[in-house]
């Protein structure tokens, strides 16, 4: 009778007859194999000659899923004279890690051999983990590899990051995939044997559709060898809508809170910026296929609208505030209509940052200067008989005066930090604004000057019937 502990079969003997995955059979063994990263392995290259000389420094290999972090760290282990080791960010601890650093250590010091240490998804190790390799990585105790999909400045500790040489891997071309693809299919360790015949539009659909992603392109070629039915003739016909089949829907590269976020969300804001309605919308349309929080969007759009296009339209406001709420309100997928209205709208506006810049000026004086007073006739009473009383007298009730303008100080300072452009409605407020500074000139004392006598009630109060307090 059997219990709970019986093993049912030999996992070793299963793991050891069981085939690798195609894209893990496929991995490059030489530098030569590698495809695509010419701006770092190309001929004269710094990591190519470092690699080639076996005078390898730590380094940081940066890059989406399936650009060959893991395959070059494998090639670097097949070309090097040193020991390497391997770890995961994943699988490790800090006493398993400290457990290898101490054997690498060992063996610098009785064998007089080094040690790459090869660390798979570095950024999920916490700070602590990241802290155990500093001092080995400082002695030189270790050469460190670290793979990661992380930009590494922002999840990886600064000083692990300053040893460390960055190298950022692309996302292969279609060239580069459809290269991958056609060598699977005529490799002994591949998929020769299978007599498989591939139609060029299949090979090239994959290429585009893996997003750059040597892996998933060689998944979904396995997925398709292994489900197609041989024909009379024993080949396997893989045809473009047997691949499509294979890979399905299309993954975007987009990690909802870290670098495809980011980065497809500036590409956003700069487009719309950038007064280029076209790009906006691809990259909207990037961030709604993968799923991103819509109210996200509008806010960005919102933000966009005060500091990128202001009064130039001031219109632009108050299209994005009710594209946020109207995505609140409709919900998805229909709110990626209003998303699309916002965004195009914002992109073709005039633009001018005049406020946002207006603003900052203001808040550097503040923050590094005296802040000034209020002036006396603009402070608050109540009253005539306390403004009397204080000696805060002398408010000009604008208006009382040609065109609502009064010649009065209502700050201390002759900075300007509002300077409208010439683009859309800032053209008019210029101009608007240029009447108001003739009219002041014309009266240089108007200060001093009574109001007209049809304003006798305004003359008696302080605030008027219907103005502000204030």
């Amino acid at each position: 009778m059997s219990d709970l502990f019986d093993t049912p079969l030999n996992t070793a003997d299963a793991a050891e007859t069981s085939p690798r995955p195609l894209a893990a059979r496929m991995r490059p063994k030489t530098l030569e194999e590698i495809a695509g990263q010419d701006h770092i392995l190309g001929t004269g290259k710094l990591l190519r000659r470092a690699i080639e000389a076996d005078r390898l420094s730590s380094i940081i290999l940066y890059g989406p899923p399936g650009c060959g972090k893991t395959s070059l760290a494998e090639v670097i282990a097949a070309a090097t004279r040193r020991a390497f080791d391997r770890s995961s960010g994943v699988l490790s601890n800090v006493a398993g890690l400290r457990t290898a650093l101490e054997a690498a250590r060992q063996r610098r010091a009785v064998m007089k051999r080094e040690t790459i240490l090869f660390i798979d998804e570095i950024h999920r190790f916490n700070k602590a983990q990241q802290d155990v390799l500093l001092p080995y990585v400082e002695e030189g105790v270790v050469t460190l590899i670290g793979a990661t999909t992380h930009n590494p400045f922002f999840f990886i500790n600064s000083p692990l990051v300053s040893r460390s040489q960055i190298f950022q891997l692309e996302p292969l071309s279609v060239e580069a995939i459809q290269l991958l693809l056609r060598r699977a299919l005529a490799s002994p360790d591949g998929l020769a044997a299978m007599n498989i015949h591939m139609d060029d539009s299949a090979i090239e659909h994959l290429a585009v559709m893996c997003e750059g992603d040597a892996r998933r392109a060689l998944n979904a070629l396995e997925i398709a060898a292994l489900t197609t039915k041989p024909e009379s003739d024993g080949r396997i016909h893989i045809t473009r809508e047997i691949t499509a089949e294979s890979i399905q829907k299309k993954p975007v590269l987009y990690d909802h809170d870290e670098d495809g976020h980011y980065d497809t969300i500036s590409a956003f804001i700069k487009s719309v910026r950038g007064s280029d309605p076209n790009a906006a919308l691809y990259w909207l349309a990037k961030m709604v296929y993968a799923g991103e929080d819509p109210r996200f969007i509008a806010r960005r759009l919102v933000i966009l609208a005060s500091e990128d296009i202001g009064n130039a339209d001031p219109r632009a406001l108050s299209v994005a505030v009710a594209a946020l709420h109207a995505v609140e309100l409709v919900g998805m997928p229909e709110g990626r209509i209003n998303l699309a209205h916002a965004t195009t709208y914002l992109a073709t506006a005039p633009k001018s940052n005049a406020a946002y810049l207006g603003i900052e000026a203001a808040l550097a004086d503040i923050r590094d200067g005296r802040t000034l007073p209020v002036p006396r006739p603009l402070r608050s009473t109540g009253s005539k008989r306390a403004a009397k009383a204080l000696g805060h007298e002398g408010y000009k009730y604008a208006h009382d005066y040609e065109g609502h303008i009064v010649d009065q100080e209502y700050v201390p300072t002759d900075k300007i930090y509002y300077q409208p452009t010439a683009q859309g409605y800032e053209e008019i407020i210029a101009k608007r604004l240029a009447h108001w500074r003739q009219l002041r000139q014309k009266a240089p004392n108007a200060s001093s000057v009574e109001p007209p006598p049809a304003s006798s009630k305004a003359k008696t109060e302080e605030n008027p019937p219907g103005a502000p307090k204030e």
